[in-house]
């Protein structure tokens, strides 16, 4: 792997651990304040033992629940990915009875890939980023405003407080890349806090759609 590709591939992980960190899942320090240096020994270590992208597994569980555990993994594929990679998690995760992963790929996915990864939701939620997206932590930029997703119970406090149903929010896609990082789903609430001029901050609530 050339030096640049070391370079994006430990951006990509960096933004991937902070980004499980913001979804309260728990990350060593280690990971979200890793240096570039440090990122490139441990790279030559598993080029020495004949490794790859693949072998940069990352599992993590959420905050005193350790059995909401997520898996992120980066198959070794520079070409369209298909389903192998995607048979390959899918194995990983029955094996460690993790629900939830997240696939980080350099190149799009097959069709073939996709419906693989559609027939799996019946049995668990895999996310897939392509790196370029990963590159920079897109909630870090200051022309994006904080966002919060809501907790069921703070979500059902919301719509009490304003005798709202959750149609009546405005609303923000699933695609959107924010709702994205956060892993948001459809019908959840996110809490999207700006600057204002005059009152200090101006609060809004979108609905996931």
């Amino acid at each position: 792997m050339q030096n640049d590709e070391v370079t994006k591939l430990w951006r990509v992980r960096k933004t991937v651990h902070q980004m499980l960190h913001d979804r309260g899942y728990q990350v060593a320090d280690k990971f979200l304040e890793e240096r570039k240096e440090d990122f490139e020994k441990a790279w030559k270590q598993v080029q020495q033992d004949a490794g790859g992208r693949e072998r940069f597994i990352i599992l993590v569980h959420k905050k005193n629940f350790p059995d909401q555990q997520l898996i992120v993994f980066f198959p070794e594929e520079n070409k369209r990915v298909g389903v192998k990679p995607i048979r390959i998690l899918a194995e990983k995760m029955d094996e460690k009875k993790i629900r939830e992963a997240i696939l980080v790929v350099r190149q799009p996915l097959t069709p073939l890939a996709r419906t693989a990864i559609t027939e799996a939701m019946s049995k668990m939620r895999i996310e897939v980023f392509h790196e370029n997206e990963l590159i920079v932590n897109i909630t870090r930029h200051e022309l994006v405003p904080k966002h919060l997703p809501l907790t069921a119970e703070e979500q059902k406090q919301l719509l009490s407080r304003y005798k709202m149903k959750p149609s009546q929010l405005p609303r923000i896609q699933l695609s959107d890349p924010v709702a994205r990082y956060f892993g948001m789903k459809r019908d959840e609430v996110v809490k999207i806090i700006r600057p204002s001029e005059t009152a200090g901050r101006y609060v809004t609530y979108r609905l996931v759609v």
